[in-house]
Parts: structure tokens; sequence; C-alpha cells
């Protein structure tokens, strides 16, 4: 079913007077420039007034737009939802209340239009600021004026978005009755709504829809508030809702009544009723649906009662009109029902008959309208069968005409083809007299089998399944049926492809063959390089290189050697290489770094550390003289050579000779508290360090003391945010800053 393009609940919300100028006003100091001086340029000040004005009318120029632009006009609506507004909101007050507020928008434009060309004139920053201030509080008046319109269209809106979505245009089923007679109950019955029902009348005060399906297709079932037997203009708006659906629906029409007058109204009163609404159901299919019969009043009807039910259905009145006692003598015609079907939506008998019956009506009607309009007319037009001349009766087989040329071409391929094809592929020589695309009967070609009865007739596929284990069992054989230029072709083995390639592309049926011969020749090969290595001159046991192994040989020397060097580079990348001879012709020895460490203002134990820490490092790499050992303590040159004896003695217990061949193990005393010779760098004697760390102090004491910080690893941020970078104005320049 199509969607309705009416969407009422779109409408956005209508803010009152008060709301409306609260919005236009901030957003107008919002959004305009806020800060000016008397000193500027004249221009410059009208122009920063004139921007507000413009800005404040174009505001409320928007908010009114779209207010009168959101309602529904009446003009663009369908009559059935226009109507439906003149009932439920008044046409003259709704369409009263949006012109008074285009009318309130076009005075907000002449207002800023007439206060615009006195701004031109301004002299002074008073004099603007005193016509913006008019300018804007004439508008805010205008506004406060229409509060009431606002208001109206509020609630409009708010009644407009709980109305159910009805698509005027759909399949529909309207059902329609007196009140209480069981129209709700039959509506939850068929969908999926889920209507009020209540033992009391006017329980349904608007319109309800359910949806439900039927051949297919989707339908929308509307159930209306419940009808009174009086005149038009007597009804009220709930029941206008009812009259108004069933003036301009295209549905069909469902009138309920109740035989049992349970509802609190007699049988001759929705009689009455129906004759009474009946030109509301032109051009519509209506039935008339006898409800509640799970009361049993069928076996307690009247007379009187079967006759007014019967004429429901009748074209021609059987009984007296209301307020009349005999028939008169010409009967008049009426709108009768097409069909008159009982139900009971409590124990849900005869709904479904009801629904199809109903259904069934209205998709005819619906058909033969389309048959009928000039669209479907327009289509017909173009749809032509063509029938031969004649008919069956002149030309009942009517065969293909071929033109002479083609049969003769035909005619001397197929006895080429049977001169050179053996007797088997007679069918090929048939289809190919045929021509292309022609079905030949080949039936006779293969042995036929002889029927039950005697005679013969060809061998069908399900006789072959019931011959070979019946369906699930038997799979059928479809290269029988391969049309090829030769029928043994049709049982040829299909290639194997993999990966794009023929597999038998590559068997060999000579595999073997080749194989035993490739391995004889090796073995020739083999014994012939035996005989030459054998006749090849012997030098202790080795043979002598060729000049080719030869040149081999030295450029893999080559490349190891390049290789090895290669990778000392990168070993030594990032690292000061300083030989120990080095080191000992700059005359450097322990105490001279003992004397420089003071002088730099470190302390004695601190030097003395560290000193015993490179003594510890230093160790010699060559094998000392035996039995010159140096003494415990004595001075030894950085990067000098000295006995092993002097490291190990203890260690392994070995003489003053040296005797031990092992590295040195020695390792000076470790301090627990780290010095870093690099600091010092750059720093001349002792005041000098004294000077640099007063400056250190000062420079990292300064935030500390200034932010109240509790030391140099305090970076707590106590203001996340803070107040000179969040209040004020942006302008058109960085965000960081206001």
């Amino acid at each position: 079913m199509a969607q309705s393009h009416y969407n009422f609940k779109r409408i956005q919300i209508v803010s009152g007077s008060t709301a409306l100028i609260d919005v236009v006003l901030s957003k107008t100091q919002r959004k305009t420039p806020t800060e000016i001086h008397r000193h500027y340029a004249i221009t410059r000040i009208r122009d920063f007034y004139t921007r507000k004005v413009k800005f404040a009318q174009q505001s409320f120029h928007d908010k009114l737009t779209r207010i009168v632009e959101d309602f529904p006009h009446f003009d663009s609506l369908h009559p059935f939802y226009a109507d439906l507004f003149n009932v439920l909101y008044d046409r003259d007050h709704y369409k009263l209340a949006l012109g008074q507020l285009a009318h309130a928008r076009s005075l907000v434009d002449g207002i800023a239009r007439d206060y615009v060309r006195m701004l031109k004139y301004g002299d002074s920053l008073y004099r603007c600021k005193q016509l913006k201030k008019a300018a804007l509080g004439r508008m805010c008046t205008l506004i406060k004026r229409h509060n009431s319109s606002l208001a109206y269209l509020e609630q409009v809106r708010q009644h407009m978005a709980r109305l159910p979505s009805i698509d005027p245009t759909a399949r529909t089923l309207l059902i329609a009755g007196f009140p209480n007679v069981g129209k709700s109950s039959f509506l939850n019955v068929v969908s999926r709504a889920d209507v009020e029902v209540q033992p009391y009348a006017f329980t349904t005060k608007s319109l309800f829809i359910g949806h439900t399906d039927h051949a297919y297709l989707r339908w929308q079932v509307i159930d209306t508030p419940g009808i009174l037997d009086h005149a038009l203009d007597e009804r009220n708006t709930i029941e206008m809702q009812s009259i108004t659906a069933l003036a301009h629906l295209r549905a069909a029409v469902l009138f309920f009544v109740d035989p049992s007058e349970a509802c609190g109204y007699s049988l001759a009163q929705q009689h009455a009723l129906f004759r009474n609404v009946a030109p509301l159901f032109a051009a519509k299919p209506l039935i008339v649906v006898a409800n509640k019969t799970d009361l049993g009043w069928e076996q307690e009807l009247t007379p009187e009662a079967e006759a007014l039910l019967a004429d429901f259905t009748s074209p021609v009145a059987t009984v007296p009109a209301p307020g009349e006692d005999t028939l008169p003598e010409e009967p008049p015609a009426q709108r009768a029902a097409d069909a008159l079907l009982k139900t009971s939506a409590r124990d849900a008998t005869g709904i479904a008959v009801v629904k199809r019956t109903a259904c069934e009506l209205l998709l005819t009607q619906r058909v033969e309208a389309k048959v009928k309009s000039r669209k479907a007319q327009a289509v017909l037009n173009r749809l032509h069968l063509a029938q031969p001349v004649g008919g069956d009766e002149l030309n009942p087989s009517r065969p293909p005409t071929i033109p002479p040329s083609v049969v003769a071409k035909r005619a001397a391929a197929a006895a080429a083809a049977a001169a050179e094809l053996p007797d088997d592929d007679a069918p090929y020589v048939r289809r190919l007299a045929a021509g292309p695309g022609a079905r030949v009967d080949t039936r006779g070609d293969k042995d036929e089998d002889e029927a039950m009865d005697g005679s013969t007739r060809r061998r069908l596929e399900r006789d072959l399944e019931a011959d070979n284990g019946g369906a699930g069992v038997y799979s059928m054989d479809y290269r029988k049926l391969y049309e090829l230029k030769r029928p043994a072709w049709a049982y040829d083995v299909i290639p194997e492809i993999i990966n794009g390639k023929n597999v038998a592309d590559f068997v060999d049926a000579d595999i073997e063959a080749k194989l035993a011969a490739l391995e004889a020749e090796e073995d020739a090969r083999t014994a012939v390089g035996e005989v030459e290595y054998a006749s090849e001159a012997v030098l202790d046991g080795y043979r002598a290189l060729t000049d080719e192994e030869r040149a081999t040989v030295a450029a893999i020397r080559d490349k190891k050697l390049l290789a090895r060097a290669s990778s000392a580079r990168e070993r030594a990348r990032g690292r000061q290489s300083v030989t120990r001879s080095a080191e000992a012709r700059k005359g450097l020895d322990v105490e001279d770094f003992r004397s420089h460490l003071q002088s730099l203002g470190m302390a004695d134990d601190d030097a003395e550390e560290l000193t015993e820490k490179v003594r510890g490092r230093s160790r010699g790499r060559s094998k000392g003289p035996r039995g010159h050992a140096a003494p415990d303590g004595a001075a030894v040159a950085v990067g000098s050579k000295r006995n092993r004896s002097m490291s190990v003695v203890a260690a392994t217990g070995a003489d003053a000779g040296g005797r031990g061949n092992s590295r040195s193990v020695s390792v000076g005393p470790r301090s627990s508290k780290r010095i870093r010779v690099g600091s010092t760098s750059g720093i001349r004697d002792v005041s000098h360090a004294k000077e640099a760390e007063k400056a250190a102090r000062a420079k990292t004491q300064v935030r500390v003391r200034r932010e109240a910080r509790k030391g140099e690893g305090d970076r707590a941020i106590y203001n996340e945010n803070p107040k000179h970078m969040v209040v004020g104005k942006r302008g058109v320049g960085k965000t960081t800053r206001r």
C-alpha cells in the first residue's frame, strides 16, 4: 500500500510570544558584535546598529515564515482532510490565525525598513542606539499582540500530531453505524489495533485506523464514531468526523446494525439512520453487517424485524418511511446494500466472510474504474493481437515460409554431410537439412521399446527412473540429449581444469620410458667424470686447483674481508674508539684524574670512589713480565700494561710470579650514589661550579614559588577551565583566547 504523503507530525513546535521574543533577542545578542564606542567613525556606528536591526528582523521573519509554511493549507489538502480540519479546528479560525502571523511578518519587515532608513541619518552613538532600541521594541510589541494566535496554533499542532495516518487513496474498509453496535470490536478482530471497548455509548470519539491483509494487498480499516439519527446541523463534532469519512473516502462501507437492540436503539431507528445517510453510500460498495449473533437474536426476530432486515438489501422501499403508516402506490427507489451478513465480533464468527466480501467488492470496483480511465485506455490502445487472415478454417497448419534458395542450400549441405558421415549420424543430417533453430523428431532413430499392449512407443525418463531405483536413486543422463556433430562425442571425458590449465596436457604416456633413458644418461655421465678425476694429478692427497677454481676462491676471500670490515664499522658506529696506546701517550694517570675531580668541586670521598672505579676497570690485555708484580696501591697509568698477578692473586691463590693466565676480575667498589662525569663538562673550577649551581637553583625555583608548587616534579593542573579563556565573545581570530 502506498504511503500517505500527509505527515502532520513534522510540524515544529510553535513557541509562545514571550519565548519567541526571548529566542530572537538572545540570538541577536549572540550573533552580532557587542562592542562599540562613541569615538568610532559615525559610519561604523551606523553599520553596527543597522546590523542589529536587520538581524532581528530576519530572525522574526524566519520564525514566522516557518510557522506559516509548516501548517497545511486547506486549498492543497485532500477534501477528506480539508473537511476533517474544518470540523475539528474551525476553518475560519485556522485561516485567521495563519493570516495574522503572515501579516505580522510583513509588518516586522516594514518596521525594520523604516528604522534602517532613519539610522542612515543618525549623527551620534546615542541617537543610533535609541533608534535600534525603538525598532526592536516595536517588533517585540507586535509579536506580543499575537500571543493568542500562537497558542491556538500550538494546540492545533499537538492535535494534528495525534491524528491517525489515513491515506485517502488507499484501499479502505469504513465501519459506520449507531454507537455501541460492535464497530470497535470488529476492528480489534480484523487488525492489530487495540481500540478501547466499553459497554456504554460513544466510547470512540475520534477516527481510529487499523491495517489488515487480503489477497497479498494492504488494507486500512477505519473505525468511525457512532452516528445518531437527526439533522446534519444538529450533529456534534464527534458525529461529523464519521460523516466526513463517509463522504470523501473511496471505501467499502460496513454498516453495522444490532438486531438484538442491546445497543439501546431499536432496529427501526437503525433502519431510519441507514435511509438517512444513504446518499453518502453512493458509488461505494455497501455491506450491512448484523452483529452480535452470540446473543441469539436470530431465533427471537419478529416479522416486522425480519422485514426491516430484508429492506436493507431491497432496491425499492418495502417498509414505510419514518413517520408514515403505509407505503405509497409506487415505492421510491433506494440505495440497497450489496449484501447482508451476520457476524459476532465476540465469538469471531463470520468475520472472515465479511472481510473477504467487502475486499472483493472494493477491489472489483477499483479495477473497473482504472480500466475506464483515460490512462488505462491509452495503454490498452498500444496493445494489439494480430490474427491470421481467414483463421484456422482456411489455413489450419500455417507452416513457416522459407525462401526456395534457402531450401536448396540446406538440401545441398545435407547431401554433402550424408556422403561424408556414417549411417549412425542420420539425426545430425536431418537437423542440418532442417536448418538452425528447427525442432527435428529423432524418436525413430533409436530403438523403440514394445509397450504392454504390443504397440511400440518411446521409453520416457519416467520409465527409466522406475527401472533403476525410483526417485532419489536414478540420475538422468543428460549427455544423450547433446546435439553434437557426432553423437559418440557426447560421452567423451570432460577435461579437468586446474589453475586455468588442462591436466591432460601435462600427462605423457611415455613418461616411464623417458625417465629410464634419463637415468641411463646420468649413469654414463657419472662414469665418465670418475675416469677424468682419476687421470688428474694429485699432490699430498689433494688435487691441484685449476685457474677458474683459484679465481673463485680469491673472490670468496675478498667477499669475506669486505663483510668483516662492514660489520666492524656497524659495531663501532656511534661509539668513540680511543686506543689504549693513545691514552698512554696522553700521560694521564689515576692521581691526575683525582686531582682534576677535586678541582671541579667534587668531594674527596666522591672523587676517591670514582677514581677507584676507574682503576678497577683498567686492566692489561697482554701478559706482563713474570715476577714483577706492582705493589698494592701503586699508581698505574691509564692504558699501561701490568701483571695479571695484581688482580688475581687473592682470587686464585697464585704465587707472586703470576703464573695464572685468567683475565682480570677485579672491580672497584660500587657506591650507592652515582656521579655522572659528563655533568661537570664545561665547568672551569670550583667558583664556576658554584655560580652554575646558583643559576640553576634560581631558574627552577621561580615556577615553584610563583605557582606554589611542591617541587620541580609537581606538574598538577589545578584549574582546567581558566576564566580568561572561556568568557567573552569569540571574534574572527583564534579560538584559544576570547
